[in-house]
């Protein structure tokens, strides 16, 4: 039986491993239902839809939208508003097209990997090197394209992109299955790599389904003003609230919420981004629809605020601390290390002493140094974790657990300074020009190798930028001194704090 039950699993597990190496295009499931079928048909539709859709005005460079999925004649004319937001020769490498699952429940996201996806309109590719990569490299991913095959949330934003884009960009589809705000906070973990100015993450979601056309405009402009506040806690009690209220024959207040939430995780604490609302309608604003039970469609953007990218120009303007909240941070860091030292235990700070500033979700390293040499530095880029959790957890570890050295004895703690860089969100380059020296750090990363320096090791050696890119990725990525030139750069800002009196 044992032998049996081996052999069967085998076998199942030889079968995915073929149909995954297989390239599998995902055909249509809407055309004809959601969208006309017919290729000219289609695309006169979506010409109409983009000349009469209200054209956003203001927008600097926008890093996502918000965009309705349901049949044309209902929500085309906002999902077309949505896309203007954008240039139609934008030029974005990729589009990840993100949605919540409408077909089956799944305690994670799926990646489509093994193929292209099929319109009217013709194929539109897949870039199944970043798909692989996730699927690879976040088990959050790690879950069947099977979940897309009769899902339409997704494939509906994909003619108005092929339509719409003068040179449509490659897409990563993703389609949500978990409920779970953890788990969403895992998936934008592991997409924040790319959440960058080169691509647009286009998130596909209806709003309030099937309350009257009253309840419906309250319902969803409670739930608009929730998600552009940017802040994923209120966006979530607002979701609760309208829940609560027992409005007849509301199902949902967002469809696609898990995706929205998506969204926010990504974009919470990036002080240079702003959500901004561009149209709205509901099913009962057609002529084809009914005001007894209406679905709700925003057009929303998520911008980059050019007044505050400038400021980033700025040292701490983004993010800033007062002496005292440094002083915080500093007896955080250092109480750590020696309740561990002293206890062999983690010292927990009093939650409720911080201020708003130390809860927000920076990264930070912390650097030990003994008589100016380096002792020990370990530190965490992204993270969903308060600054002042991530400042005492850093600690330990560049005291306790830096591969570089042995555990900090009780003697060298006597003698060790402490230094903090809390870091600004990661920002992808195409020209090493971007580069300045003493402000920005960089992160290297090739295939499944990655290495970073921070923004003071340039000026603290004296390197040239192409030195600390050759040293970079050299001795952290383990790429070779020229590796960097066919390598993805990232660079972020880093706020160095010195402890008083050291």
């Amino acid at each position: 039986m044992k032998t049996g039950l081996l052999l069967l699993l085998s076998i199942c597990s030889i079968m995915e491993l073929n149909s995954q190496s297989k390239t599998v295009d995902r055909q249509p499931v809407a055309a004809g239902r959601f969208y006309s079928s017919d290729r000219e048909t289609l695309r006169r539709d979506i010409q109409k839809l983009f000349a009469d859709c209200r054209k956003p005005e203001g927008v600097n460079h926008a890093r996502a939208i918000i965009a309705p999925h349901a049949g044309y004649v209902f929500s085309g004319r906002i999902a077309a508003s949505a896309f203007s937001a954008t240039p139609r020769d934008a030029g974005y490498k990729n589009i990840f097209l993100i949605g919540s699952s409408h077909v089956m429940a799944f305690e994670g996201a799926s990646v489509y990997n093994t193929g292209d996806f099929v319109t009217p309109l013709g194929k539109i590719h897949v870039n199944r090197g970043i798909a692989d990569e996730l699927k690879k490299d976040f088990k959050v991913f790690d879950y069947p394209t099977s979940a897309h095959i009769q899902d339409h949330c997704l494939e509906v934003q994909i003619p108005l992109i092929q339509y719409y884009y003068t040179s449509a960009p490659s897409i990563v589809p993703i389609i949500i299955g978990t409920s779970s705000s953890s788990t969403i906070k895992k998936i934008a973990e592991a997409l924040r790599q790319y959440f960058t100015g080169d691509n647009l993450f286009v998130i596909s979601s209806d709003f309030s389904h099937y309350p009257s056309y009253e309840d419906g405009k309250m319902v969803d402009n409670a739930t608009a003003e929730a998600l552009v506040s940017g802040d994923p806690s209120v966006f979530l009690s607002a979701l609760r609230k309208n829940s609560l209220q027992n409005i007849g024959g509301l199902a949902t207040s967002m469809c696609g919420w898990t995706a929205g939430l998506t969204l926010l995780e990504l974009a919470e604490g990036q002080e240079n981004l702003e959500f901004r609302r561009i149209d709205y309608c509901n099913s009962g604003d057609s002529q084809y629809g009914s005001k007894d039970e209406v679905v709700g469609y925003h057009a929303i953007v998520l911008d980059e605020n050019a007044d505050k990218r400038e400021k980033r120009g700025n040292e701490g303007e983004e993010f800033s601390f007062t002496e005292t909240e440094r002083e915080m941070l500093f007896d955080i860091a250092r109480r750590s290390i020696m309740s561990m030292l002293y206890e062999a235990k983690r010292y927990s700070p009093d939650e409720s002493k911080m201020t708003a500033s130390l809860k927000k979700p920076y990264g930070a390293f912390v650097t030990l140094k003994i008589d100016g040499v380096l002792r020990g530095c370990i530190g965490r880029f992204v993270t969903d974790k308060p600054l002042y959790r991530v400042i005492g957890e850093s600690a330990i570890s560049s005291a306790f657990e830096d591969p570089r050295f042995p555990v900090l004895t009780k003697s060298e703690y006597e003698k060790t300074e402490v230094e903090i860089t809390v870091l600004g969100p990661m920002r992808k380059i195409s020209d090493i020009k971007e580069i300045k020296l003493g402000r920005h750090g960089i992160y290297i990363k090739k295939d499944l190798r990655a290495g970073t320096m921070l923004p003071q090791v340039a000026t603290e050696y004296g390197w040239t930028v192409e030195e600390f890119l050759g040293y970079t990725s050299r001795d952290k990525a383990g790429i070779g001194w020229d590796g960097w030139k066919n390598a993805e750069i990232f660079i972020y800002e880093g706020l160095v704090l010195e402890e008083k009196g050291k």
